[in-house]
């Protein structure tokens, strides 16, 4: 029952309550008012019997002393409307009576009245109504000479109280239906303000808090109080009224923010604008409106900053090549950037609310979990290099883990940032190797130097002991053992003071195909009758470089000689190749064989002194730390690769020739900034 009230429409309640209360009212009132009614008439029709018995026995004395019957006829029939009235003498018989059809004997009995009564009322059942029985003494000189009796119904009287309450019933339904409608048409008219405050309600939950449910007047404040304050936020605002608006400057009444605050009690502009709780609730949904128009607006604004400030971090993160993680302190990942999620095979939408465990080995997600949580616990930041044996070969990275505190200074998170730093570690052994290598070609040099000299006298002496013995003499041969030794001492010195730069240098402007053709010719032939074919293949620029031709060739014939020396005894070819490389500003050598290549360990040394796989007699591993020198002498670069690029152009080898990995040396020249071409 009560799910079904609920269910009506405010309207209906209301009119329901306006009925349920007058039906109230009335079945409470009536019975009180009809009891009340009836007992009043009841008293005044004994007051009134009472007194018209008495005035019949009044009346009745002298009559009756008289014995005039006839008086006491019209006595007894000017009594009004009872039901009867009689008249008894001294000896209680009816003298005279009103009874139409015979006076019944057995109410003469019905009720005494004695002497020193006035009167004596009794209720008698006559069988067919009830009738309220009056009796008066007939009183003369204190001696009673009779009795006077009327009879009033009381069945009329009830008749009268009937009549009396239907009429007040009758009065009560009119009440009723007038209340019934004038309910529902106050009913309507406060249901109908509701409705609208509905609609205004439902507009704001749909966001449209821009229409008003309270039109504004058509004065506001400002002209009512004569404002000529343009900087307070009220003035001019023809939408809201003064006490809706923030932090307003009326100096004539104090206005609080808020739906009529009790300081504009007395405010003029209030009291124009005043209206009752529906108006009262219309204007605080306007006023919850407006402000909540203005914080959503502040909460866009903070959305936009928000989202373009966590647009920005993403991208600075997302470009960023170190791989960059945040854990919380239960060391779960909550983001990382997109290097971080590429290297562990994984978006980073797929990292978040991972752990170490889902991501690496057990062995360093075991590793990377108790450091980081050292970290969460001790607060220091750890700042160290990390080497990593991986499929793609050995890596560097500078790891850097930075514990993340919160407002209140306690550690929230866990920020790690792995770089990548291979690079600058073979760098860095480049540079050890560099410092190494000028040191050796320091000492080198300067013991060249120390050495020269005697080698220079003991190859003159050794000439000039050679011209005063005969040619075939045995002395002659020994003498010519001790210069061509002598000879070649003096080459490697000459080879040591090159590495160590300390050799004279003659440079000019030269061309840079003719100094490789020359070395080509004049190696050519010889490789040749070893079955290893020269393929060249020249820029046809002609690049004019600035350099010395004489060490440039030396290079060439190095490199030349080093290729053809890796080959197998079935011989192979050797590629010479030139590139003039403008944008650069560089003219590139490479020298490339089908030989049997430089493993990685000794890929790593060839340029260092004296390092050589040759055997004993071979070499003296000095070539091609020689041509390091010189080229870094001529500012340009020189590296080498094992084996042979995939994509390279090997030309057919010499028929049963065996082809090997390869070697490829690349060397970079600068070109002179003067030079045409």
């Amino acid at each position: 029952m009560k799910s079904v009230f609920s269910r009506f429409k405010f309207e209906t309640k209301l009119n329901l309550g306006i009925i349920t209360i007058v039906l109230g009212m009335a079945a409470v009132l009536l019975p009180v008012v009809a009891k009340m009614t009836s007992s009043a008439l009841v008293a005044e029709n004994k007051l009134r019997g009472a007194a018209l018995v008495e005035s019949l026995a009044a009346r009745a004395v002298n009559p009756l002393l008289a014995q005039d019957y006839l008086v006491l006829r019209t006595l007894v029939s000017e009594i009004g409307d009872v039901v009867y009235a009689f008249v008894q003498n001294a000896d209680n018989r009816v003298v005279i009576h009103s009874f139409v059809k015979g006076y019944p004997v057995e109410l003469v009995g019905a009720n005494r009245v004695e002497s020193n009564e006035r009167v004596h009322v009794q209720l008698i059942d006559t069988g067919q109504i009830f009738v309220y029985d009056f009796a008066a003494p007939i009183m003369v000189a204190g001696e009673r000479i009779g009795t006077v009796r009327i009879g009033l119904s009381k069945s009329r009287l009830n008749a009268t109280t009937k009549q009396f309450v239907s009429a007040l019933a009758t009065m009560f339904g009119g009440v009723l239906l007038a209340a019934m409608a004038l309910g529902s048409v106050f009913a309507r008219t406060v249901t109908r303000r509701l409705a609208k405050l509905r609609a205004h309600a439902e507009d704001l939950v749909t966001g449209s808090l821009d229409n008003l449910s309270v039109l504004p007047g058509e004065h506001f404040c400002w002209e009512i109080m004569n404002c000529t304050e343009t900087s307070c936020p009220a003035h001019h605002d023809r939408v809201r009224r003064c006490w809706l608006v923030p932090d307003t400057k009326c100096a004539c009444h104090a206005c609080i923010i808020g739906p009529k605050p009790s300081s504009c009690r007395d405010c003029p502009v209030f009291l124009q604008n005043v209206g009752d709780e529906i108006q009262d609730l219309a204007e605080s949904l306007d006023f919850m409106a407006f402000t909540l128009r203005d914080h959503i607006r502040g909460l866009r604004e903070a959305e936009q900053t928000l989202t373009n400030q966590q647009r920005l971090l993403s991208t600075v993160l997302d470009m960023n090549p170190d791989l960059i993680s945040l854990v919380d302190t239960r060391m779960i990942y909550q983001t990382s950037n997109r290097a971080f999620a590429q290297s562990v095979g994984k978006t980073v939408a797929e990292i978040r609310g991972l752990n170490d465990f889902h991501i690496f080995a057990e062995e360093e997600a075991e590793r990377r979990n108790l450091e980081g949580r050292e970290v969460l616990i001790t607060g220091e930041r750890v700042d160290r290099q990390e080497r990593v044996d991986g499929p793609d070969g050995r890596k560097w990275f500078h790891v850097v883990q930075i514990p993340v505190h919160d407002e209140s200074g306690r550690i929230v998170s866990l920020l790690r940032m792995d770089r990548d730093v291979t690079d600058i570690k073979e760098y860095e052994q480049q540079l050890i190797q560099a410092q190494k290598m000028e040191s050796i070609g320091k000492l080198a040099g300067g013991v060249a130097h120390e050495i020269n000299t005697p080698l220079g006298i003991i190859l003159g002496y050794a000439q000039l002991l050679k011209e005063d013995v005969p040619p075939e003499s045995q002395m002659s041969q020994d003498l010519a053992i001790i210069e061509k030794q002598a000879k070649v001492c003096r080459k490697i010195v000459a080879d040591l003071l090159g590495f160590s730069r300390q050799g004279q240098t003659d440079k000019r402007e030269m061309c840079f195909n003719n100094s490789v053709m020359e070395s080509v010719s004049l190696v050519r032939h010889s490789f040749e009758l070893d079955r290893v074919r020269i393929v060249t293949r020249l820029d046809d620029s002609f690049p004019i470089i600035y350099g010395d031709p004489e060490k440039l060739k030396q290079i060439w014939i190095n490199l030349l000689n080093n290729a053809k020396d890796a080959m197998p005894e079935s011989g192979g070819v050797i590629v010479v190749i030139t590139k003039l490389k403008t944008p650069l500003g560089i003219v590139t050598l490479e020298v490339a064989d089908s030989g049997t290549g430089i493993d990685e360990v000794s890929l790593k040394k060839i340029f260092d002194p004296f390092y050589t796989t040759k055997a004993v007699d071979k070499g003296t591993g000095l070539g091609l730390s020689v041509s390091f020198g010189i080229v870094k002498d001529h500012m340009g670069d020189i590296r080498a690769d094992s084996p042979l690029p995939p994509d390279f152009d090997l030309p057919p080898l010499p028929e049963g020739a065996m082809k090997g990995p390869g070697t490829i040396f690349t060397v970079d020249i600068p070109l002179d900034h003067g030079s045409e071409y």
